[in-house]
This record gives structure tokens, sequence and C-alpha cells, in this order.
């Protein structure tokens, strides 16, 4: 009897179950029967209305075959299901997704490895169809959890470890596919999603045991594929969502130090993302560095060096265009098919600010502590952490360099003048960089460090004019740097106006300090001075002038400081040299010849025929540069009767390690040095104002001596001034003085009116001939001193009366009284009866 109802029922089943179960053979061995499986499409693609149940009845079954494990039925099940999808593209195909997604759970939540690689491979084929119409309710949370599962897979067969993580990865490609294209499924950039697809990732990127394997079998490059995929969908609002789970990722895995992975992973990065992007990359690592500040220094250097990395690729890169807004920040716009030069990114000046302050954050972890760290470790403990610091220091200022060495002129001139506002100068208010607590070492430490990083910033610098280069607010604290006591920053100084006068790259053409036989050799590239860099010299030549002749007679002067200073003397004549110019350079160096005879500095004997070094290769090289015969062969005789007579002034000879040099110079020995007169008959040609070369050079007075605690020889007077009172209130010292011979020289008037005579003729003499600027900068010396020590006897000589209504001080800004009682008052005595 049931046997006779079955029989009897069979036949009124529903149609699309008997096609269904007419596909499973008897043995699961024979696999899927293709006729039946063909009749059951025609009649899926016939009927679309019946999809949704017949995806319902292939679940039911594939179900009940996972709980009785007849894994033949599963994959004959699913792979009927892909044919389907693959048939099927109408609107009724939505249930039938539903669906076909619970299967594909099923098989991922099975745990048997065999049934997870056949759901994700479903799972990736129904990623590639291309759907008519947008999901409103679908959601793979699910699926990116157990792919990412998967790609952590630890299973104890190497092999079966391997399939589930190349599975898992595939699965996550998949989602990605599916996704991102999609407007509805934005949900998939959102951080909780993120934190597990990006770490799984550069999970198997890091776990590179594989590494004989290629292709999709390897988990390490699949990874790194569908990496790059999922960082070349990225729009730009999703970007700081996928960069930031990396920055965690290396982080948790302690993979700053060594820091190989971290720069490869954003080299990928770099590469992957749309150029207009890159600022997003950069801005990311920047705050992360700032999450980092108290950090190990190897940690910190290993995120400086993975900042480097993604600044040289962003230049190399497609380039966007560069705005200028209020602010005086540079922003980014939209991406142009042929590139002017950099993006940037946040704004130029707060990366510029972040990068200088972590370097100030070095320093002070490197010297601020000294005290504490002798007292607390031991002293190779301290040698390590100063090592280390340097190695985050130098990754800085490379970071600082090659950042603004890629900048747009115009640009690259602001980021200069920024970082010259940060280098401490004594005497001036610094409000960026607090040097009380590091003191004098890790003043100088930043000092030379923020130079370093203008060398690289100014490298390759081609401005127009040298208004645009060295505008007064870089020149001015540039000078006063290069007058401090410490040859190391006068080096870096003299570098810095090298990389921005040599606008023809003709300084490799000059390095080092020789007698150059024949100029012309060198093939050195000029233009005709513009208008505009005349007037530059005109306002600030006497500057420049001015710190060379003081930065040569420095007691701790070495080759490479006379080598710069040649440089820097021969790029002015190339650069910006017109006759005026010419003059005034010849000047210069017969002062700083005379300098070296008369030593009235005390120098040591190094530094004196160092300077005469200097002057005969300036002057040979300048003699040939104007093309003037006579000049040349005046220059060749005392350089001849150098090498015969006085080889040690001589840059060749002096500059030798073993070079043996005289107890004095002999000055009467007139064919060993220049003469102003010979220089003079050379240059009576026209266009050359050969009186001036009678006059003496003389550098300006400027405050530039004050502030960096120099005293400027040429400041006589006022030099004696202050000798003078501070040893007024000493009467002994002066009764001492006065002698018998001291009455007699001052009653002897012989010669008197001859030398009052002379020396008014000397002074009027100069006020006719001497330039402008010379005579403004003599009279402001002699007037500010003289209203400085009148104010001082002012102050001591004028004194209000008393007052019982007391005395008027003015307090921010406000008129306070302070009243004075009558009896508390001290009258003189004529005034008291």
């Amino acid at each position: 009897m049931p046997t006779g109802v079955c029989g009897c029922c069979g036949p009124l089943r529903p149609r699309y179950k008997r096609l269904v179960d007419n596909i499973f053979p008897e043995d699961p061995k024979d696999g899927l029967v293709k006729s039946d499986m063909e009749k059951l499409t025609f009649y899926a693609v016939s009927a679309p209305e019946k999809l949704d149940r017949i995806g319902e009845y292939l679940a039911e079954r594939l179900s009940r075959d996972v709980v009785r494990h007849r894994y033949g039925y599963v994959v004959i099940a699913m792979e009927a299901l892909d044919q389907l999808l693959m048939a099927c593209h109408s609107q009724s195909i939505k249930p039938f997704v539903e669906s076909f997604l619970h299967m594909v759970a099923k098989l991922l939540e099975s745990g048997e490895p065999d049934l997870q690689v056949l759901g994700t491979n479903s799972f990736v084929k129904f990623a590639n169809i291309e759907e008519d119409t947008p999901s409103y309710h679908r959601r793979y949370d699910f699926f990116v959890s157990q792919f990412s599962a998967m790609c952590h897979s630890t299973h104890e067969d190497s092999e079966t470890r391997n399939r589930i993580r190349v599975a898992g990865i595939k699965g996550l490609q998949g989602v990605v596919r599916k996704t991102v294209n999609d407007e509805l499924q934005a949900i998939i950039w959102e951080p909780q999603h993120m934190d597990k697809l990006i770490p799984s990732m550069l999970f198997n990127m890091q776990d590179n045991e594989d590494s004989e394997r290629s292709g999709e079998e390897n988990p390490a490059s699949l990874a790194e594929s569908c990496f790059r995929e999922l960082l070349g969908r990225a729009a730009y609002g999703n970007m700081n969502n996928a960069v930031h789970p990396v920055l965690v990722h290396l982080d948790n895995h302690h993979l700053w130090d060594p820091n190989d992975f971290a720069v490869s992973c954003f080299r990928i990065i770099m590469y992957s993302i749309q150029a207009q992007h890159s600022h997003h990359v950069i801005q990311q690592v920047l705050s992360h560095l700032d999450t980092h500040s108290k950090n190990t220094p190897r940690v910190r250097a290993g995120i400086v060096q993975v900042l480097l990395e993604t600044v040289a690729i962003a230049a190399k890169g497609s380039i966007g265009h560069i705005a200028h807004n209020q602010n005086n920040a540079y922003t980014f716009l939209s991406p142009i098919s042929s590139p002017p030069n950099l993006w940037l990114g946040p704004t130029v000046l707060e990366v510029f600010n972040t990068l200088l302050k972590h370097l100030r954050m070095s320093v002070d972890f490197e010297l601020g502590d000294g005290s504490r760290r002798n007292s607390a470790s031991s002293h190779s403990s301290t040698r390590t952490k100063e090592s280390e610091e340097r190695i985050v220091q130098n990754a800085i200022i490379q970071t600082i360099g090659f950042f603004g060495g890629n900048l747009p002129d115009y640009q690259r001139a602001e980021v200069m003048m920024f970082i010259m506002g940060k280098v401490p100068v004594y005497g001036t208010p610094c409000h960026t960089l607090d040097t009380v607590k590091i003191g004098h070492q890790g003043t100088k430490r930043i000092q030379a460090m923020l130079l370093s990083s203008l060398i690289m910033v100014t490298s390759g610098f081609k401005c127009k004019t040298m208004c645009a280069g060295l505008p007064v607010s870089f020149l001015e604290p540039l000078c006063s740097i290069s007058l401090m006591e410490d040859s190391e920053l006068r080096q870096l100084v003299l570098e810095i106006l090298h990389n921005i006068i040599d606008r023809h790259d003709n300084r490799a053409k000059l390095r080092g300090i020789r007698i150059i036989p024949n100029v012309a050799a060198l093939k050195i590239k000029r233009e005709k001075i513009s208008k505009q860099d005349v007037v530059f010299m005109k306002k600030h030549g006497q500057q420049l002038y001015r710190h060379i002749y003081l930065g040569c007679k420095e007691d701790d002067n070495v080759q490479k400081n006379f080598e710069l200073l040649f440089t820097a003397l021969a790029l002015i004549t190339i650069e910006l040299a017109n006759e005026e110019v010419v003059i005034d350079l010849m000047r210069l160096s017969i002062a700083l010849q005379d300098m070296a005879l008369v030593n009235e500095e005390n120098m040591p004997m190094f530094i004196r025929c160092g300077i005469m070094a200097l002057v005969a290769a300036y002057l040979n090289f300048l003699s040939q540069m104007i093309a003037n015969p006579p000049f040349c062969q005046h220059v060749s005789k005392v350089i001849e009767m150098r090498n015969l007579d006085a080889p040690h002034l001589l840059p060749e000879h002096v500059f030798r390690e073993k070079c043996v040099l005289p107890d004095s110079l002999d000055r009467d020995d007139v064919g060993l040095y220049f003469q102003t007169a010979d220089l003079a008959e050379a240059l009576s040609v026209p266009g050359y104002n050969v009186e001036r070369l009678a006059i003496p050079y003389i550098p300006q007075v400027t405050d530039e001596d004050r502030l960096s605690r120099r005293k400027s020889f040429v400041d006589t007077i006022s030099l004696q001034v202050d000798i003078l009172s501070n040893s007024l209130p000493d009467q002994s010292q002066l009764a001492e003085e006065i002698t018998f011979e001291t009455l007699k020289k001052a009653i002897d008037t012989t010669g008197l009116e001859e030398q009052e005579r002379e020396r008014r003729r000397q002074v009027m003499e100069k006020f006719q001939k001497a330039p402008f600027e010379e005579i403004a900068a003599h009279c402001e010396s002699k007037a500010s001193m003289l209203h400085d020590r009148l104010a001082q006897i002012f102050e001591l000589t004028i004194r209000p009366p008393p007052s019982p209504s007391g005395t008027v001080t003015v307090t921010s800004g406000h008129v306070q009284y302070q009243s004075v009682p009558v009896y508390e008052m001290k009258f003189p005595d004529l005034c008291v009866y």
C-alpha cells in the first residue's frame, strides 16, 4: 500500500522539483546529469518567476546533504546553482541570489576545507556577474568576516592551510568587486569592514612562506594583487579608511623596526591609488608620526623613512595643480594630464611644521636630559640612544629636503623663508624653537640640521632674479648665522648661498680652491646681468661683501671654509658682476690682503696665509673672466713670485697637510702682493671707475654683530667708548697712566697742523669718491653712537624734581601716578632751611 501511494503521488509533485531531482544521479561520482540540467535551465529561463522556488528547493537539498556529509551531492548542487546564475539575468533573479548566498554561507560555516573552497569559488563566480539593477537590501557583512577568518587560517597541514588562505583572499576580492561599483554598497568602506579586509591581506603579504609558488597559488602575491585592486578603487572620501588599518597593522605587529615591510606596503599604496589622493596618504603618515612622538627612536625613524618614500613616489607620479588660498597655504586641486610640478596636500607649511617639530623633539630626547641620562644609564647606552636619535634626525632632514626640493620655485621660496624662521639665532626671539632647555650644544645641533635641510631645499633652485631668491627676510637671518663662531655653520650658510646664486650650474666646475691656469677651458655658462640683479647688488651687495670679509678672518676656518668662500666670490662674479661690482670685488680682495698683512686681529698664521691664497686664486679667476691682459699679467707676475719665494701664499701649498708656515709675513716685499696702483692702471679702460679702487673697503656696521654675539672690527669708536666708560669709575687707574712722558707728548704740538690738514683732506676725498652706501653706513654708525651717549648723559644728569604728587609711569599703555610722602622726599641742602 505505501509503495502504491508513492508511485501514485510522485507525478503530482511540482515540475521544478522534478527537474531539480533529475539532475542528481544515483551515484554522485557520475556528476551532474547534463541533459536534465539543460532542461532545468530552459525551464528557469522560460519561467523566471519559478527561480525563487528552484533556489529554495536546491538550498533545502544542499543543507540536508551537508548535514549527512553527502559531499558529492553538495558539489552537484553548487554546480547547478552556478549554471543557473550564469544563464538567468532577469529581474526575478534577486530572490534566487538570496538562496544562493544562503547556500554559500552554509558551506563556509561547515568548517570543512573542501566545502569552504567550493563555496568560495561559487561566490567568486557570482561576484563576476554584473547585475542589471542594484540590490537595496543585500549585505555582505558575514562574507567579509568569514573570508577574513579564512585568510588567517592556522590549519596544521601546510597545503590545506594554503588552500584555505587562497580561498579567503579570493573571497575578499570577490566582495570588493561586487561592492565597490555599487553605490548602495558604499558601506563596505566603513571602518568595521576595512579593519577586517586590510589586515587580512597584509597578514598574507607579510607571511610569505610559499615564496616558490607563483600566481594564484601563492597567498602573498594574490593578497598583494587584491590589495592593489582595492586601493585602486578607493574614492576621495574612502582613502583615509583604507590607509588607517595599514598603520594599525604595522603598529600591532611591530613592523616599524625594521621597516622593510612598511616601506613595501606604502610603495604599493602610492603606486596603486589615484595620483590626486597622494596627499591623503602623506597626511595619514604625518598624523601617525604625531601619535608616536614619544616612541623609541627606531620606530620614529621607520615612520619618517616611510614618509620619505611616500613623498618620493608622489613627486614622480601624476601631478596636479596647486592653488594658493587666502591663508598663504597651498592645497591640491584636480589632476591634469600634463603636470606642472608637484601635488600637495594638507598644506605645505603644515607638513614642514610637523617635521620640524619632530626634529626639535628628537634633539630634546638626545640632549635635553643629558644629566639625568648620565646618572641613570651607562655610557654605552647613552651613545646608543644618541646614534639612534641621529638616525631620526637624518631621516627628517632627508624628508624635508626631498619634500621641498620637488616644489615649484615660487612655492619653494616661501618654504625657505619658513624654515629660516625656525632657525634659532642668538639675541633674537625664537617663538618656535625654545633653546633654553637644550643649551648651546642643542641649539647648535638644531641650527646645523635646519641649515642642512635648507641646503637640500635650495638644491636645484633656479630663481629668475636674486630679489626673489634672496629676499631681505631671508638674507638677513642667513647672514646673521654666517657670523656665528662655528665653522660648520658658516660652511652650511655658504653652501645655501651657492645653491641660490648659481643659476647656471657652474659650481661643480669651481670646486676646490686653486690657481686656474685657463678659466676658458671650464666653459662657464653665464648671461648678461639683468636690471633687477643690478638693483639687488646696489641694495645688498655690501652686505654680501661684508660677510665674506668677516668670514675670512675666523680663527677656526679650515680648508673647506676657504674653498666655499672662493666659490662664493666666483659665483658672484659669474652671476651678478657688472663693472661696478667688479671694482667692489677688487676692493674687497685688496682689503682682505691688507687685513692679513696688518693682522690687527692677531689671527693665526694659517688663517693669514689662507686669506692670501684665497685672494690670489680669486684675482686670477677674475682677471681671466673680464679678459683684461694687463690685469692678467700683474696677477700672473705676483703668482710667479710667490711660487719662487713664498709658496705658502698659494692655495696649492698652504692647504697641504705638511706645509711649512713662516713666523711672519714680509710686508716690505712688494712683489709678493697685489698693488692697488697696478690694478688701477690695468683697469684704466672705459667702463671701470678706477678712482674707487683707491678708496679702502670698509664693511658696513649693522646690528648683526650684536645679534650674533660678535664684535665688528670697524666699530672702533663704540668700542673705545665702551672701554672708556668701563674705566671711568676707576680713578686710580687714570692717575697711574698720567706720567711725565704723557704730559710731554701732550705739550708737543709739532706736526699737529699737518696731521689735521691731512686728516681733513682724507675725509673730503672719502665723501667725494666713496659709494653712497658706505657714507650712509658711516654716518649712521656715528649718529647712533652719539644718540646713545647723549641718552646716557641725560639720564644721569637731568632728573625731574621731587613732587608730592608722585611720578608718572606708563605700564601696559596706562598712565599711573606713584605718590611720595613729603617726609620721605630728599631735598638738596640749599633748599632746606
